[in-house]
């Protein structure tokens, strides 16, 4: 891969209307010569919704970086009723870097809110809790559940190991009573208004920015 470094084209700008393009456009000549880079896109422009160190590069180029700085939490979610949710957790999942997104249940998931992220995330299917336990069990990864339930610690308190799986079910019904049999622990979010729950994909964001502050190097030249 060569070195070389070009100027990028001007971003586009932003616009209140729904049709307006984001990204750049054509990358001005020269052209930098590193096979990371796709011609189509330095061609026609990238409206991909990317950072900007990866601008104009091709989808394996952009999924092999990210695997050289995975963070060691993966995430798994239930599916069984076809969640809207879930597209949200791994959207989230993608911005805070994690291993691996594990889907529990139906194999089908509602893609809407991942906005195209999962292109870019590793994704694995489980039929049930038991096989998500089997997996995590050879490879040495405690699961924490997150949900508001009687007896669990507060998340807010509570030392997240830095390999684990962070569990989470599906809006409404949260963990399934399986999962909260699999589960080695399981944390709760603490809750100050009248509502009994928040939305599942902000406890899942919360959850895993709780394991960011606590493990990953803030200050680092990948933070973004």
């Amino acid at each position: 891969m060569s070195s070389e470094k070009t100027a990028p084209a001007e971003p586009l700008q932003y616009d209140e209307g729904y049709g307006t393009q984001i990204g750049v456009g054509p990358h001005p000549a020269p052209w930098p010569q590193d096979d990371r880079y796709d011609p189509e896109l330095l061609a026609h422009g990238d409206r991909r919704n990317v950072v900007d160190r990866y601008r104009y590069w091709t989808r394996e180029a952009i999924v092999a970086d990210l695997d050289t700085r995975r963070h060691d939490f993966h995430v798994a979610v239930e599916n069984w009723g076809h969640d809207f949710n879930i597209g949200s957790v791994v959207r989230t999942a993608n911005a805070f870097l994690a291993k691996e997104v594990h889907i529990v249940g139906q194999r089908r998931w509602n893609r809407r809110g991942a906005m195209v992220t999962d292109r870019y995330q590793h994704v694995r299917h489980h039929p049930d809790t038991a096989d998500l336990t089997a997996w995590a069990t050879a490879e040495g990864l405690p699961i924490i559940g997150i949900d508001n339930l009687p007896g669990a610690v507060p998340l807010e308190t509570t030392e997240l190991p830095r390999r684990c799986v962070l569990l989470f079910g599906q809006e409404g019904p949260g963990l399934t009573e399986e999962a909260r049999r699999h589960a080695s622990l399981v944390c709760s979010i603490a809750q100050f208004g009248s509502t009994r729950s928040i939305n599942a994909g902000a406890a899942a964001a919360i959850a895993m920015h709780a394991w960011i502050g606590r493990h990953a190097r803030i200050d680092g030249p990948d933070a973004g």
